[in-house]
């Protein structure tokens, strides 16, 4: 079973509600409609009566099942406005640019999550990757534990890796640039987190370098290692099981048993990680570009995590079944 045959089988009918605040782009009808059909989520579309409108003209399935809110005259709007002017009254907001507030669609959406009139949101196929993540702090901040927000690729491998892993998970490719020891850690933590919801099971986090147990000696190795420690820390405070950490490990050492053993013979991830923690953004971003190319992989993602609640970007290039897949785990995240 493919990675997303197994989210598809956890969200199946499960009636988890997903809002998609960009119903003015004909790729998220399209989408909506899709997932409706499938029972892979319960879906709510933010358009106005124009958009809508629009959209019958052109012949899109805007009467396919999925509810339709008019976020702009919305009665949800003064409570999702007081909701937000309470988490951001330390920063001097008022009601009044609460109220402003809310009538951006990706504020709207994401305060619907915080409130709990919607488990997760998917967004992005026109708002930039920062206005996401900017709604997302705004409104819903990060998971108890967690000071760094972050994202991960979710790799389908065309073949088994050496490991005989079908699927992995890479972190972070998409929003920290050179996170420091404690921010690769919570990096780390995020992603067993995202990957259990998706996938169950153990996880085996290797944390990524140039070096294996101390074969350099480099300051970046240092900040590898250092993290590896506050991860297991931190994964042992917050009482997440099933999950083993080590590091630092260069790639090789992390995913082919025979390497592993020769390489790191007293390690229990060696030659047997499915997630992978990168130093840095410049080495997740390049690595799942080259595997997704050169190997034939699918990529999913960025999926974004560390955040209090499932809310996840979109490619501004994407399609309507790209779309649809987010939809699904969006969905199994916030189960």
């Amino acid at each position: 079973m493919s990675f997303m045959d197994s989210v598809i089988a956890k969200v199946k009918g499960a009636g988890q509600v997903v809002v998609l605040p960009e119903g003015q782009d004909p790729r998220v009808i399209n989408a909506a409609a899709t997932a409706t059909a499938n029972d892979y989520a319960k879906v709510i579309v933010l358009a106005t009566p124009e958009e809508v409108e629009s959209h019958k003209v052109d012949g899109l399935p805007v009467d396919a099942g999925f509810e339709i809110i008019d976020w702009t005259t919305s009665e949800k709007g003064e409570e999702l406005a007081v909701k937000l002017q309470e988490l951001r009254a330390k920063k001097g907001m008022t009601i009044e640019d609460a109220r402003k507030a809310v009538q951006n669609r990706l504020y709207f959406g994401a305060l619907m999550v915080k409130v709990g009139m919607a488990n997760g949101l998917v967004a992005g196929s026109i708002a930039s990757t920062g206005d996401m993540l900017r709604s997302a702090f705004h409104c819903i901040g990060t998971a108890p534990g967690i000071k760094t927000a972050s994202s991960c690729m979710i790799m389908d491998f065309a073949t088994p890796a050496p490991n005989g892993e079908t699927s992995m998970f890479f972190a972070d490719c998409a929003v920290n640039i050179q996170p420091d020891s404690a921010g690769l850690a919570d990096i780390a933590v995020a992603t067993v987190k995202t990957a259990q919801s998706l996938t169950g099971g153990e996880t085996k986090v290797s944390f990524l370098s140039f070096s294996t147990k101390g074969s350099a000696k480099h300051d970046l190795v240092d900040n590898v290692s250092n993290a590896k420690d506050l991860a297991i820390e931190k994964i042992s405070n917050l009482g997440i099981e099933n999950v083993t950490v080590d590091g630092e490990l260069q790639a090789d050492a992390s995913i082919v048993p025979a390497v592993g053993a020769k390489k790191a013979p007293d390690s229990d991830v060696a030659g047997q990680a499915n997630v992978l923690i990168f130093p840095d953004l410049q080495a997740g971003n390049i690595s799942y570009k080259l595997v997704e190319r050169l190997a034939g992989a699918k990529a999913y993602g960025p999926i974004l995590q560390g955040l209090g609640g499932a809310l996840n970007d979109l490619s501004r290039g994407c399609s309507a079944d790209d779309i649809v897949g987010v939809i699904a785990i969006t969905a199994a995240q916030s189960m």
